[in-house]
């Protein structure tokens, strides 16, 4: 498939417009639209859905597009790297992926005080799934990833190296004025009425295994492409949800939290290849284990 293509629809995805999208790539709209159904012709599925001020994936769409978005992203690394090359530029780039929460607020936080306390390094970051996170470490595309054992956990494998940073309790995010908002410890019975929104099925496990053993059944009704539709949903009042703790330093203003009692919780780790390991992973290491420890 021609990447040109990949772009022009992640383009079309973002700004939600096929016109707006053709003139961001300075091509006609016509050409955009020829590009888009060629794409849908290939992989067989309608990608985009109109509505009324424009268009919008449709449920397979945003799974090509999260796909597309990492796909494009490792190929300018790719392109970039050559041109270092081509130009004489030694350092290697660190590639540093993270799930969602953590590639919010922690990882950023922890490179920028490796780059004060280092120096300037160039790096990149891939949000991700721990277990796509995973294959990419040991598939040569990141340097260190930061993952969970949430469901369905961590597999071993001998060609990475794990590390435990930490355990992360899990808190539940309200949208503001309800009810519970500035509690100092909610039970899961209180709310057994609430729906709930979830976006991935190892917060979804984590839920159902903690209301279980109080004796409750969360209405999961409602379910995000990602965690930032997540938060949306709850900061419209839709519903409420689970959430990592190490999240609530980077989230948006009209949501709150609160701890639960007994709260589940989900271990953190780094992962690095065991060959040719990049330089500068085990001074981010030191400081994400820093950043825990506080």
């Amino acid at each position: 498939m021609d990447l040109t293509v990949w772009r022009a629809f992640v383009t079309v995805c973002r700004l939600g417009s096929l016109s707006a999208a053709a003139a961001e790539l300075q091509h006609t709209q016509s050409a955009v639209s020829r590009q888009i159904a060629g794409l849908e012709r290939q992989l067989g599925v309608a990608l985009l859905e109109r509505h009324a001020r424009g268009v919008r994936p449709t449920p397979a769409g945003e799974v090509f597009r999260r796909h597309a978005v990492a796909t494009l992203n490792e190929a300018d690394r790719a392109v970039r790297a050559v041109r270092d090359v081509r130009d004489g530029v030694s350092e290697r780039p660190l590639a540093v992926g993270a799930t969602p929460s953590l590639a919010a607020g922690i990882v950023p936080s922890a490179v920028r005080d490796l780059l004060a306390k280092n120096g300037p390094m160039r790096w990149s970051l891939l949000p991700g799934l721990s277990r796509d996170l995973h294959g990419r470490v040991v598939a040569g595309d990141l340097d260190l990833a930061v993952v969970t054992d949430a469901p369905p956990g961590l597999s071993e494998d001998s060609r990475v190296e794990r590390r435990f940073l930490g355990m992360d309790d899990m808190v539940v995010v309200l949208p503001l004025g309800h009810p519970h908002g500035g509690q100092a410890l909610v039970a899961v019975q209180a709310l057994a009425d609430e729906i709930w929104v979830e976006d991935n099925d190892g917060s979804a496990a984590l839920l159902r295994r903690h209301a279980a053993r109080a004796g409750v059944s969360p209405r999961i009704d409602l379910t995000a492409a990602d965690l930032h539709g997540k938060l949306a949903l709850v900061a419209a009042g839709h519903a409420i949800a689970l959430i990592p703790g190490v999240l609530t330093c980077a989230l948006r203003p009209d949501v709150m939290t609160v701890p639960l009692v007994d709260p589940p919780s989900r271990g953190i780790y780094t992962i690095t290849p065991r060959r040719d390991p990049h330089p500068s992973a085990a001074a981010l290491i030191g400081q994400l284990a820093a950043a825990f420890a506080s």
